[in-house]
């Protein structure tokens, strides 16, 4: 009888333990009872800065329904849309958030005059697809394929009703309640380079501008990876009718007609050339430059030469979060800064920082030849080589999205311009240069959490992929 009693409670224990484990990781999954880590920053008043990833906030992802570190980029641009009283412009690459094609509609039929420019090859309506169709699409592709319709079936049944469409995808929402919507191909042609703005105009008077496509992965997180917190992406609301005035000359420049027939928006280098332009907030000044630059015109008009001045203004530190990195003349004057005595730290994505194009390689002190056995063009690896440049560890799925500067703790780069050849040259794009200490005090914060537990300097997978590599170009 005793070893009975003694089994029977044995048994009730591993039970009370198996649930209290599927408890626990459940919790952990879902995010419950997620605290905040650190106390909000100051905001300047005219000036709000917000990041997905940010430990001061917590939030409850509306389609995952988990509950997360960060804050709601999607609910302050909710926000934003609500509170218009006259208009709302809307340039973003990647739009598939229902909530906010929701808000958009409900402005719009509320009377708003609402417009959106979107990529091309977004401007697109979820169908399904056979195996064949399927076949077709590169695993990206077919990835982005099936999130969207999970993203769409409220009722995770496997199947797409057309109420699920009509109050789920993004586009198909703004096309049925008629909202004025065009892509890079209303100047007639297939595509400029990339449509890649990421900014919205209320009232022609707050700007909301950053880095973040307004989508599922650009904000809260995939639901292929549960871990997954949305690619690290910052979003500012600017209240400047000087600034709005500046973007909405951008947009007007791509609106043309509009959705009409004259096909005369102005996508690309379609553009005329503009040089940088400077809006006074209060005590604050921002620099605003719109790409593309023609390569016919010099390095130093283009938007990768107004942030090689900015970072040549620099005396104590420069703090690099990118997506990618790979124009030579900023490298080069990085180099220089570093010599000098500049501090220089950089975060770069993990898909981009040890490509054979990558400047994160001439900051290492490194060169690696490309599939061709070709090393860049005009490549200079840093003579004085510094260690503190690698990768931000991230949630599996999400990416260093990222397209940002943080110069002596003061003056702040970022906009939808990654530093690239194609950004500087071929896409529709916005820089701006913000000197104002308390929007960089948030910089700060969030690029010391990127950093505190990243993989620096010449790792030993580096390394080894430049060993490989030039082995299996006969080079060792």
């Amino acid at each position: 009888m005793h070893h009975f009693n003694l089994s029977r409670q044995r048994s009730l224990f591993l039970i009370l333990l198996s649930l209290a484990l599927v408890w626990l990781l459940n919790g952990w999954r879902t995010g419950a009872g997620v605290k905040p880590l650190q106390n909000p920053l100051a905001q300047d008043p005219y000036i709000q800065v917000y990041f997905n990833h940010s430990e001061a906030q917590t939030y409850e992802d509306p389609y995952r329904r988990i509950k997360r570190h960060g804050d709601d980029l999607e609910q302050v641009i909710v926000e934003a849309i609500l509170q218009a009283q006259t208009s709302i412009d809307v340039a973003v690459q990647e739009i598939n958030l229902p909530n906010i094609a929701l808000a958009l509609r409900d402005r719009a039929q509320a009377g708003i005059a609402v417009r959106v420019i979107v990529e091309n090859q977004y401007n697109r309506i979820w169908k399904p697809l056979n195996d064949f169709q399927t076949q077709q699409l590169d695993d990206r592709d077919q990835s982005k394929h099936t999130e969207q319709q999970q993203l769409i079936d409220a009722n995770h049944n496997g199947k797409i009703t057309a109420q699920e469409l009509n109050q789920g995808d993004a586009i198909r929402i703004l096309e049925t309640a008629h909202v004025p919507l065009i892509d890079d191909t209303a100047d007639g042609s297939k595509g400029s380079g990339l449509m890649h703005h990421k900014f919205m105009v209320v009232d022609g008077k707050t700007v909301m501008v950053g880095s973040a496509n307004w989508t599922l992965s650009g904000i809260h997180g995939d639901f292929a990876h549960e871990e997954s917190r949305g690619n690290a992406n910052g979003l500012l609301k600017i209240q400047s009718a000087e600034l709005a005035d500046m973007f909405t000359e951008e947009f007007e420049l791509m609106w043309g007609d509009g959705p009409g027939n004259d096909k005369d928006g102005l996508f690309g280098l379609q553009k005329p050339l503009r040089s940088p332009t400077v809006a006074q907030i209060a005590d604050t000044q921002i620099t605003v430059q719109f790409s593309p630059v023609s390569e016919s015109e010099p390095w130093s008009k283009s938007v990768n030469g107004l942030i090689g001045k900015a970072l040549n203004q620099a005396n104590q530190s420069i703090d690099l979060a990118l997506f990618v990195f790979s124009d030579q003349g900023i490298s080069d004057r990085l180099a220089q800064k570093s010599k000098t005595g500049v501090k220089i730290r950089a975060l770069i994505d993990a898909n981009f920082i040890y490509r054979s194009y990558s400047e994160a390689l001439d900051m290492l002190g490194m060169a690696i030849p490309d599939h061709r056995c070709k090393f860049e063009a005009n490549n200079r690896p840093w003579s004085s080589p510094i260690s503190h440049v690698g990768i931000a560890k991230l949630p599996e799925g999400d990416k260093l999205h990222h397209k940002f500067a943080l110069i002596d703790n003061r003056t702040v780069i970022l906009g939808s311009h990654n530093w690239s050849a194609s950004a500087n040259h071929k896409n529709d794009e916005d820089l701006l240069i913000i000197n104002n200490s308390t929007v960089a005090a948030h910089f700060r914060r969030e690029f010391d959490r990127l950093a505190a537990e990243a993989d620096l300097g010449r790792t030993q997978t580096l390394q080894e992929r430049q060993q490989r590599q030039r082995k299996a170009c006969g080079l060792t």
